[in-house]
């Protein structure tokens, strides 16, 4: 692994007497998009808020495990040092600040960051260069943009802070499916330009088009683990999160079928 890799090692997690993940590893490698998939209550968020270290503020704590950034431990620090690390969370449901103007929550996102009043200009301006409605609708209130605004808004202040490693947590969620093609090409982007990010993301077909791995979460366990290309190929994963059918049903009669080449046999994850 890289200097500024992530690597979650048999991590466990509860709710008080729930547990959430159980023994759960994951690495993100420098400059890698890697995707969380499972379903609901599967532990995708659980494991975006153990790793920005925000899990006290839903009454959940890390039972053991380790959890490493560019070779320091953050399941040590306070969410505001885990930021001031290089990692940065754009929570599910987007939550930016309705009653503040869009210019006042990008100022948000730059407080605890590292640099200066120039950085911050900087990062204001990669922001307006991604997300040009943003310097548009600098004065508005930011409860009055679409529910696609506010995703980007939500992506923009997370990107003030100049994380090396971006969590996303169903960024297209409740968006119509012109936007979340916007928003994962924005993503592409983002990691084009050297950011990491750890994507969870109930639309499979865009979390697996824009990973390099991915693994799959079923109630609190990693179940499969491998190459975004492999597991979309891979017939559970077609079937539960893809929505394709087996290809094995019976063509009518006289119709020709072409072979199936045989789908990759993925891994079950191994720390």
């Amino acid at each position: 692994m890289t200097a500024a890799s992530l690597e979650v090692r048999e991590v466990s997690v509860g709710y008080g007497p729930v547990r959430a993940l159980s023994a759960v590893s994951v690495d993100v490698p420098e400059g890698a998009v890697v995707a969380v998939l499972g379903g609901n209550g599967a532990g995708k968020t659980t494991l975006l808020r153990a790793v920005s270290r925000t899990l006290s503020f839903h009454g959940g704590t890390i039972g053991s495990g380790s959890i490493t950034f560019a070779g320091r431990r953050l399941d040590r620090l306070t969410p505001a040092q885990v930021v001031a690390a290089g990692v940065v969370q754009v929570p599910e449901g987007r939550q930016v600040f309705a009653r503040m103007t869009v210019a006042d929550n990008l100022r948000a996102g730059a407080l605890g960051a590292r640099g200066g009043r120039r950085e911050a200009a900087r990062a204001r301006e990669r922001v307006h260069e991604l997300f040009p409605v943003l310097a548009d609708r600098a004065h508005q209130r930011a409860g009055l943009l679409s529910g696609g605004e506010q995703q980007m808004l939500a992506m923009g202040r997370a990107l003030m802070a100049r994380p090396r490693l971006l969590l996303l947590d169903e960024p297209s969620l409740g968006l119509a499916p012109l936007m979340a093609d916007r928003i994962a090409e924005t993503v592409r982007e983002i990691n084009a330009r050297g950011t990491s990010v750890l994507l969870v993301e109930q639309n499979a077909a865009i979390a697996l088009r824009l990973a390099s791995s991915a693994v799959v979460l079923e109630v609190g366990e990693v179940a499969l683990a491998g190459p975004a290309d492999e597991l979309a190929a891979s017939d559970e994963v077609r079937r539960r999160y893809l929505g394709i059918a087996d290809d094995g049903a019976a063509a009518p009669e006289g119709t020709a079928v072409e072979p199936v080449p045989a789908a990759p046999v993925l891994r079950r994850w191994s720390a």
